[in-house]
C-alpha cells in the first residue's frame, strides 16, 4: 500500500509540473476522498492547491473536509470566496457550518451571502450559531420527515423529494402540523401498510432525541446506550430542527479523548508533532512552570523538616516513595471520576463516593504498608543505616495516611471542576500529580515528628 502511495505520488508531482490533468484525474479516479486527502496531504501547499481545484465540485468539497484542519485552514486562505462557495454548496449543512466556521468573519459572510440556494444558506447560518460542542453544532439539517396527518402515499411522494439532496436517509421522522417531533416510521411499516393509511395510525411514538443545547457528550453517551447510529435534534419547544449521525459523535469522541489526553500529560494546547518551536512552547511551557513551582513549594516542605533530616537522614530516602505514592493514587481516582463523569454514570451520592474511596484507600494502603514492612525488616534493614522497627512503622503509617489523603483529592477535585463547569480532564494533569506530592511530604515528615520525636 505504501508503495503504491509513493507510486501515485511521484506521479500526481510530475503530472501538476507538467499540468497534465488528465493523468491526474486519471490516478484519483474512483479513490474514495478520504484516500485522496491522504495522498495529497504529502504533497506542497501549491500542489495540493493545483490538484483541489481540477477535480470536481462534489470530490474536491468532501476532500477538503477531510484533510488536517491546519492544512485545511491553509488551503481555504489560498482560495477565493467565489471558489469556497462553490466548495460550499456541494457540502452537507454540518459540514459545510464547519468549514465556515474557520474563516475570518468578513470572508464568511461573502460567502453565505453568495450562495444561491437560500434555504442552504439559511440552514448553515442556523448551525453557525451552536456552539461546536452541543447537539446544535453538531447536527445537520438534511432529514426525511412526513406529517402525521399524511396517508402512506403522500408521505412516500414527499419523502422522494426530500430525499433527493441526501446521500443517505437513515430514519424517516413524524411530526405534526406545528412540525414538533412525534415519532419516527419504520420502511417496514412503511412497505406493509395500505397507500390510503394515515402515517398517525401506524408510526411508532417512542423515540430517543436530544436537545439543541445539550453537551455533546450527553450525546455521545445517548447513542452508545441504546446502540443508535442516528438521534434526532429538537429546539426547546420540542420542534424538529436536525440530526446527529454516529461519524459526527464518534469526531467529537476523538477529539475530546485527544485534548484529555493531552491535558493529563500537561499539554496546555493541542499540538502536532509537525507544530512549530513557538507553539510546542505554548502548549507545554505553562505546565512545566506550574511543575516548578511545585517543586519550589516541596523545597520549602522539606527545608521545614531539616532537623528531621538531620537527625533522622535515612527518611529522605523515602521521600521518593511517598511522593510517587501520592501523585499515583492521585491520578488513579481522577481518572476514574472523570471516567464517570464523562460517561454520565457518576454516583448522585457525594458522600457515597468519598465513603467508597476512603475504604479503597485504606485497603490500598495496609496492604501496601505490609509489603513495606516485610521488606524493611528482610531488605532494608541491612542496607539502610538507622533504618529500625519504629521507623518503618513511621513510614507505614505515612503511606496510608498518604494514600487516603490523595484519594480523597483525586476524587473531590474533578467533582468540584465539574460542579463549576471546568473540564474535570484538567484534574489528571500535573496539577493533582504536583498537589499530592507537596502535601504528600508534609504529611510523612509531620506524622515522622509525631512518632519519632524530633
Amino acid at each position: 500500500m505504501q508503495s503504491n502511495i509513493e507510486e501515485i505520488l511521484k506521479t500526481l508531482k510530475q503530472a501538476v509540473e507538467s499540468k497534465n490533468n488528465p493523468l491526474i484525474l486519471s490516478r484519483l479516479d474512483g479513490l474514495h476522498p478520504a484516500d485522496i486527502a491522504e495522498i495529497i496531504s504529502k504533497l506542497n501547499k501549491d500542489e495540493i492547491i493545483y490538484i483541489i481545484r481540477l477535480l470536481p465540485g462534489e470530490i474536491s468539497a468532501d476532500v477538503i473536509t477531510e484533510l488536517d484542519e491546519d492544512l485545511q485552514e491553509e488551503i481555504l486562505e489560498a482560495l477565493s470566496p467565489e471558489e469556497i462557495t462553490d466548495i460550499v454548496e456541494e457540502l452537507q449543512t454540518d459540514e459545510a457550518a464547519d468549514l465556515l466556521a474557520e474563516l475570518p468573519p468578513e470572508q464568511k459572510q461573502e460567502v453565505i451571502t453568495s450562495l444561491e440556494d437560500t434555504e442552504h444558506a439559511k440552514d448553515i447560518v442556523d448551525l453557525l450559531r451552536y456552539d461546536d460542542d452541543t447537539a446544535g453544532g453538531l447536527m445537520g439539517k438534511e432529514l426525511v420527515k412526513v406529517n402525521e396527518n399524511w396517508n402512506i402515499l403522500r408521505a412516500v411522494r414527499e419523502m422522494r423529494k426530500q430525499a433527493e439532496s441526501m446521500p443517505q436517509v437513515h430514519t424517516i421522522y413524524v411530526v405534526d402540523d406545528e412540525d414538533k417531533l412525534k415519532g419516527r416510521l419504520s420502511l417496514k411499516r412503511l412497505l406493509t401498510t395500505s397507500t390510503k393509511a394515515a402515517i398517525k395510525d401506524v408510526f411508532n411514538p417512542n423515540i430517543h432525541f436530544v436537545r439543541v443545547n445539550d453537551h455533546a457528550r450527553e450525546v455521545a453517551n445517548l447513542m452508545k446506550k441504546y446502540n443508535l447510529f442516528v438521534i434526532p435534534v429538537v429546539d426547546e419547544l420540542g420542534h424538529l430542527v436536525g440530526q446527529i449521525t454516529l461519524d459526527d459523535v464518534m469526531e467529537f469522541v476523538q477529539e475530546e479523548a485527544e485534548k484529555d489526553y493531552q491535558m493529563a500529560v500537561g499539554l496546555a494546547d493541542e499540538v502536532e508533532p509537525d507544530d512549530s518551536i513557538k507553539n510546542m512552547l505554548k502548549a507545554r511551557l505553562p505546565w512545566l512552570i506550574v511543575a516548578l513551582l511545585g517543586g519550589f513549594l516541596s523545597v520549602i516542605v522539606l527545608n521545614g523538616f531539616n532537623e528531621a533530616l538531620n537527625k533522622y537522614a535515612t527518611l529522605f530516602f523515602f521521600t521518593p516513595l511517598i511522593a510517587a505514592t501520592a501523585g499515583n493514587v492521585g491520578v488513579q481516582s481522577s481518572a476514574i471520576v472523570v471516567q464517570a463523569l464523562a460517561k454520565g454514570n457518576m454516583e448522585s451520592s457525594l458522600w457515597k463516593r468519598l465513603f467508597k474511596e476512603i475504604s479503597l484507600s485504606l485497603i490500598n494502603g495496609l496492604v501496601l504498608s505490609v509489603i513495606l514492612l516485610l521488606v524493611g525488616k528482610l531488605l532494608l534493614g541491612n542496607v539502610l543505616q538507622g533504618f529500625n522497627v519504629m521507623m518503618a512503622v513511621t513510614v507505614a503509617v505515612s503511606l496510608i495516611v498518604v494514600i487516603v489523603n490523595a484519594s480523597l483529592v483525586g476524587t473531590f477535585v474533578p467533582l468540584l471542576l465539574h460542579k463549576y463547569g471546568i473540564d474535570p480532564a484538567v484534574a489528571t494533569g500535573p496539577f493533582i500529580t504536583t498537589s499530592n506530592d507537596i502535601v504528600g511530604l508534609f504529611l510523612f515528615f509531620t506524622i515522622a515528628k509525631l512518632i519519632l520525636g524530633f
